[in-house]
């Protein structure tokens, strides 16, 4: 039988740290003592008391359909949290749950964005929005912050890019895949170019949030720039900070109109998330957030480690950053040096294969010349994959 893809399919790919973990998977299953350092997952395990709060939900019935956009008590819950952690103000026909943050940002472009519209996106950026974007029928236009310009966009090259036809420009901060942070200044500068161009909305995604070790208070965008908060969607959820991946529970804040247009899309996809996994993520949030500042130091630790031993590897760089579970070294000299080796990509099958360390290459997230690897693994591990990594090189 024979069939065509349609072209909105056919022109995206797959995910590269799918495909990296397949192929770990793959060698794991013939024998091979692989350490994997690419899927963006914790490592902990779901704090008890939110695991308690689904068994007693089951027990208590709550197994119906839940309401699209989620139910009132997690929804007055996110409220809650967006006015003392953030200090954001939102009421609850702002808020929006989905299957995770990944689900509230493609409702937020397909209810957005008309066939052309451009999306702006920092590179390095997380893997899935330009083929996100493309799903919602936009032009994704990349922005090359390069690790020289701390892997930031200035507000002049944000200026440049901007056109008719710019709709979007999303921020994620802790970033994904670098770990660099945006603070008030940083975020105050490029809202003094989004001012005068009023029709450009911003997506923070802020997912990483708690994970976050700066010696300032975290800060999203619209902490320093409140006047644009008829133009910002905040997208979180409690995947990372909470170690609940597996649960499928994000959300987004924004303008009620936006919201109820992302709304009408979910509502004829996934409709509402898991009514047990709701009640989860609402005692997360409700509860001590003691687990949350226990697993963010641990997380502190393994980076501190990670990074140093890194940049004591002769031919890689790496930044420092503030935030998320990953670091981004160069390996560019490396690449140059090894006559076998074209890009970051044929570098990544490499450690695979010879130092059975399975990390994702930069080229996915738009930064040739980069490995993203992951610590949200033991100490352990880490300490075996840096040795495996330098013996392998050595």
């Amino acid at each position: 039988m024979s069939f065509k893809i349609s072209n909105r399919v056919s022109q995206i790919k797959s995910s590269a740290i799918i495909a990296v973990n397949m192929k770990a998977t793959e060698l794991r299953a013939q024998g091979h003592d692989i350490i994997s350092l690419d899927f963006g997952e914790p490592d902990f395990a779901t704090p008890a008391h939110i695991k308690q709060a689904a068994i007693d939900a089951i027990w208590a019935g709550e197994t119906k359909y839940p309401p699209v956009d989620g139910t009132v008590r997690l929804k007055n819950a996110i409220v809650r949290k967006l006015h003392i952690e953030n200090q954001l103000e939102f009421d609850s026909r702002q808020i929006i749950v989905s299957n995770g943050a990944k689900q509230s940002l493609f409702n937020l472009l397909v209810a957005l964005l008309n066939p052309g519209d451009e999306v702006i996106l920092p590179a390095p950026y997380w893997v899935s929005y330009p083929d996100m974007v493309k799903l919602a029928d936009g032009q994704a236009v990349i922005l090359n912050a390069t690790d020289g310009i701390d892997f930031k966009i200035t507000p002049k090259q944000l200026e440049s890019s901007l056109t008719d036809q710019t709709r979007l420009l999303i921020l994620n901060s802790p970033c994904n895949p670098t770990g660099k942070v945006y603070n008030t200044e940083e975020y105050r500068a490029l809202a003094e170019v989004l001012f005068d161009h009023p029709k450009v909305m911003i997506a923070c995604d802020d997912i990483y949030e708690h994970i976050y070790w700066g010696e300032k208070p975290f800060q999203t965008l619209l902490n320093a720039c409140p006047e644009l908060v008829e133009r910002t969607v905040i997208i979180n959820g409690v995947s990372k900070a909470y170690a609940m991946t597996g649960w499928r529970i994000g959300y987004a804040a924004g303008p009620q109109d936006l919201i109820t247009a992302m709304r009408k899309v979910q509502g004829q996809c996934t409709s509402g998330a898991s009514s047990i996994s709701q009640a989860a993520a609402a005692t997360a949030l409700e509860g001590s957030q003691d687990c949350v500042a226990a697993m963010r130091v641990e997380y502190q630790r393994r980076y501190e480690y990670l990074l140093n031993a890194l940049n004591q590897i002769d031919g890689v760089e790496c930044l420092d950053c503030e935030g998320a579970f990953y670091v981004f070294p160069s390996f560019k000299a490396i690449i140059e040096r090894m006559p076998n080796i074209r890009d970051d990509i044929e570098l990544a099958e490499w450690m695979l294969e010879h130092a059975a360390v399975a990390m994702v290459p930069g080229t996915a997230f738009g930064a040739p010349g980069h490995l993203r690897l992951s610590f949200a693994t033991s100490m352990e591990n880490l300490h075996t994959c840096i040795n495996r990594i330098s013996e392998a090189l050595a």
